[in-house]
């Protein structure tokens, strides 16, 4: 078992790993091309696009997709993010010949049909305001557009209700042109296959994708300004997110992030949830989270209470930060953590549609895949020394954020962010 990196004729790049112990294949479709690569005029148009690949082909109907993959038993999907685009689909060996011919068919074929983009239009708007009524969800978009204000990073995949409303056909075609080219496109394989079959079956439908048209420019130096955010929102709790920046996906600082995320906010375990949840009974949800990028990241705290709770629980979350420091992480601890990251791994690898998207991403941001010895020794590596440098330049509250969504009024978080911060 390893992983096999090959690169097509035209560009395409090819990642591959044989599991030979299941009897399931997990393919995905990666394209460098997300919300990022947006104006503010096109906004969400990705989003459109990924939404039109399955309304239907010049050989398949939107229904006929549907049925021909729920007759194999398999699942195909797809998702836009910030910096790429994926669609994937997971099938038994036997029926991969199918699952091929299905993704390579949309990826290619599809109609863009005025009727559907019509139709598909509604559905989105229908998805914003779906969006806007998940408050746990809408906190992140507005610490998102807080913090990077200026830059296609804060703007929401989704897109606008204006920008939803302006794109007809040309626009979405006219985007893939432009960004769906060979040499921003990663296929990835795992689980069971001959790898011989596999690349002739793969280069049998996807070498027809020639050399051109011309990418959107990718973004670097993203600038974070601190910001609080507060949308409000006639609710019966508010959701909280602080923010910090974080780290590049490709930086080694990640491993040490991952650590220290654990101890704080990552589990039950964690000393936020101990503390707000446990200790007080202040939220039913506390948790940490750190996102990275190509070029930058963010950690995150998420608190969802009452509004008469939200200062003490800001109060808290703040507690928390300063007391990693006075409080310090003790060798045990990070022991303990260490095993638990390793061993939630080394479980997830069981999964070929977690492998598939493993090395996709690995591929995508590092140009190589991690060996799972490779990563499981960077965790091992992390020392207390890594931890603290690490604590110093996460933790600065001159560069906190803070969003809040809900009946916010009235509630002081710049008080309670400065008294936090002395």
């Amino acid at each position: 078992m390893g992983v096999e990196i090959i690169k097509l004729a035209n560009g395409i790049t090819v990642v591959l790993e044989k599991m030979p112990y299941v009897r399931s294949v997990s393919f995905g479709l990666w394209v460098r091309c997300g919300s990022r690569n947006e104006c503010e005029t096109e906004s969400g148009v990705t989003h459109f696009t990924e939404h039109m690949l399955f309304k239907g082909t010049s050989r398949r109907t939107a229904k006929e997709i549907a049925e021909e993959m729920d007759e194999i038993g398999g699942q195909i999907n797809a998702y836009t993010s910030k910096e790429h685009t994926c669609v994937y689909a997971r099938v038994l060996d036997s029926h991969f010949d199918v699952a091929l011919d299905v993704m390579a068919d949309i990826f290619f074929d599809s109609r863009f049909d005025e009727t559907d983009v019509e139709r598909e239009r509604n559905v989105i708007l229908e998805e914003i305001s779906m969006y806007e009524d998940t408050p746990e969800d809408l906190v992140y978009d507005v610490l998102y557009q807080g913090i990077w204000k200026n830059d296609p990073l804060g703007s929401p995949i989704i897109g606008t209700a204006e920008t939803i409303n302006s794109f007809d056909r040309d626009v979405l075609i006219n985007h893939v042109k432009r960004n769906f080219t060979p040499g921003e496109t990663l296929l990835a394989a795992a689980g069971s296959f001959d790898s011989d079959e596999i690349i002739k079956k793969i280069e049998k439908y996807f070498l027809k994708m020639e050399r051109s048209g011309e990418a959107s420019a990718k973004k670097t130096g993203t600038l974070y300004t601190p910001c609080i955010s507060v949308r409000e929102k006639d609710i019966e709790q508010v959701h909280l997110c602080v923010g910090f920046p974080g780290f590049p996906l490709d930086s080694d600082h990640v491993y040490e992030l991952s650590v220290i995320n654990a101890i704080f906010g990552g589990g039950m375990s964690s000393r936020l949830f101990q503390s707000i949840r446990e200790e007080k009974g202040l939220a039913y949800a506390v948790y940490s989270y750190s996102v990275g990028f190509s070029d930058t990241g963010l950690f995150t705290v998420y608190a969802a209470c009452g509004p008469n709770q939200a200062e003490e629980v800001l109060n808290l979350i703040i507690g928390g930060i300063n007391g990693l420091f006075t409080n310090r992480i003790t060798d045990r601890q990070l022991g303990k953590t260490k095993e638990q990251l390793i061993s939630g791994y080394l479980l997830s690898l069981e999964s070929t549609a977690n492998r598939m998207n493993a090395i996709a991403k690995s591929q995508l941001t590092l140009g190589r895949v991690l060996s799972a010895d490779e990563l499981i020794k960077k965790v091992e590596s992390v020392g207390m020394e890594g931890i603290y440098d690490v604590l110093g330049k996460i933790f600065d509250m001159k560069k906190i954020s803070l969003s809040a969504v809900g009946c916010a009024a009235g509630l002081d978080f710049e008080g309670a962010i400065g008294r936090g911060a002395v």
